[in-house]
């Protein structure tokens, strides 16, 4: 039986044990569920034991890490997998038309929190794996696994974990499924990634809650002053407004100039899907340019004031908002969040108190765009998707791809198996069966491409 012919006859075992995987609420940002991300790791661990991994659950000081290994021979080279089995909240709840919690498969799609990020295309690896070893044996590689539950709340204990465990993740390369496809006939290999910084604003008012025709006019409201303060973020041409902000931004290169060029692309159908009448950004720029090369500002929320049915007539005492930072190469989260707070704390009026709260961020990545892994990892697709891929950058970021490249002097291999309009971090997050299978394909696929690379 050949590998292929295994994810054939075990096709509908994969998806109940894929739908296991997905039930599990992990959403690693909120402490209510702790309790649930510890049970969807140790299942995590059971499962590859039951496939033939070695494997352990290592706690950290946040949620655990799941580390499995598979040991070949000396002389085969060694392929360190990540992936996180941590999940986005699934909020808005009433937008989703099933739980989020509770798998379904609809019109050609599975619909869960985290079948796209980033739990079925981890698993896309995981059974990929075991169609080659239980169909053969053995695997012509040794394989690291490294599943952490951190991704969405910024990774913040695994680089001391690869830290500490420098020797045990030792390896020639890493691969990572965890990013998309260019389109549903266009599978990728992506060769950047932007970083991210990230900062909260408090605007602080009167030390109440006040009416506002008592005092009204008397004294600054906070929402007003925050949206000001928003709004001197960009400038008119949607260039970010912060000074020296572009200081270490590095102009896109002649090559990926090209290859951006080379990607289909329909403006009218890219509207269509986001429902936008018309795209912005800054001047300039191509779309591709401008959501994977050019570093951006955005503000992800806002609060302040009466939020409940009917009106309340106040001033607010405190509005605030949460502002993300998307880095391109060169540029350091620590340095922009800095900048960041020098510059809100300059326009805001001396009528207000301000709070700046930095939490750092991602460093932007750019990995080799060719050489014998890629080639490798190219071969595998196509035996998975039936074309080569073609070469992309996200818009995203994956922090521990810089970890990698820093810590354990390794490169990253970047393979996506879902779709750009696939909901992530949204309600109703799906991913293609024919993808899922297609990505199983291409893990299935990987150990025999790889192991024909010299080390």
């Amino acid at each position: 039986m050949t590998p292929l012919e295994y994810l054939k006859k075990t096709e509908k075992k994969r998806m109940t044990e894929l739908f296991q995987f997905l039930r599990f609420p992990s959403v690693s940002a909120k402490s209510e569920h702790k309790k649930d991300m510890r049970e969807c790791a140790g299942w995590l661990k059971s499962h590859l034991s039951a496939i033939g991994f070695k494997s352990r659950v290592y706690p950290t000081g946040g949620h655990p890490v799941v580390y499995a290994e598979y040991t070949s021979s000396k002389q085969a080279p060694t392929i360190l997998y990540y992936g996180h089995y941590d999940v986005q909240p699934p909020e808005p709840l009433e937008l989703w038309k099933s739980g989020p919690f509770a798998p379904e498969v609809r019109e050609g799609y599975i619909y869960a929190r985290g079948v796209a990020d980033d739990k079925g295309q981890t698993f896309c690896h995981i059974k990929g794996l075991e169609a080659v070893l239980k169909s053969t044996g053995s695997l012509p590689i040794n394989v690291k696994m490294l599943i952490e539950g951190e991704e969405e709340v910024a990774s913040e204990n695994l680089t001391a974990f690869i830290r500490k465990n420098r020797q045990m993740l030792k390896c020639e390369v890493a691969v990572i499924s965890d990013t998309a496809q260019f389109g549903h006939e266009y599978p990728a290999v992506t060769f950047g990634l932007r970083g991210v910084a990230f900062v909260e604003v408090s605007v602080y008012g009167p030390n109440r809650d006040v009416h506002s025709g008592s005092f009204g006019g008397a004294i600054a409201n906070p929402i007003n002053v925050l949206a000001g303060m928003i709004a001197q973020l960009h400038d008119k041409n949607g260039k970010i407004a912060i000074p020296g902000f572009y200081k270490d931004v590095k102009p896109i290169t002649k090559w990926e100039k090209t290859q951006f060029r080379r990607l289909p692309f329909n403006e009218a159908n890219y509207k269509k899907a986001l429902g936008v009448p018309a795209l912005h950004g800054e001047k300039g720029f191509s779309t591709f340019e401008r959501a994977w090369s050019r570093p951006t500002c955005d503000v992800n929320g806002i609060k302040g004031g009466y939020q409940g049915e009917g009106g309340k007539t106040i001033v607010p005492s405190v509005a605030s908002c949460k502002i993300t930072m998307r880095l391109v190469p060169n540029q350091n989260p620590n340095d922009i969040c800095n900048k960041a707070e020098r510059y809100l704390r300059k326009i805001a009026p001396k009528s207000v108190r301000v709070q700046v709260i930095k939490h750092g961020g991602a460093t932007p990545v750019v990995v080799p765009t060719d050489g014998p892994w890629l080639d490798a990892a190219a071969r595998a697709i196509k035996t998975g998707f039936g074309k080569a891929p073609v070469f992309m950058k996200e818009g995203g970021s994956i922090p521990i791809v810089a970890d990698f490249k820093k810590i354990l002097e390794i490169n990253t291999v970047l393979i996506g198996f879902s779709q750009h309009n696939d909901n992530v971090h949204s309600p109703n997050e799906r991913l293609r069966l024919k993808d899922f299978e297609r990505g199983c394909k291409t893990g299935a696929a990987i150990p025999d491409e790889f192991a024909k690379v010299e080390v």
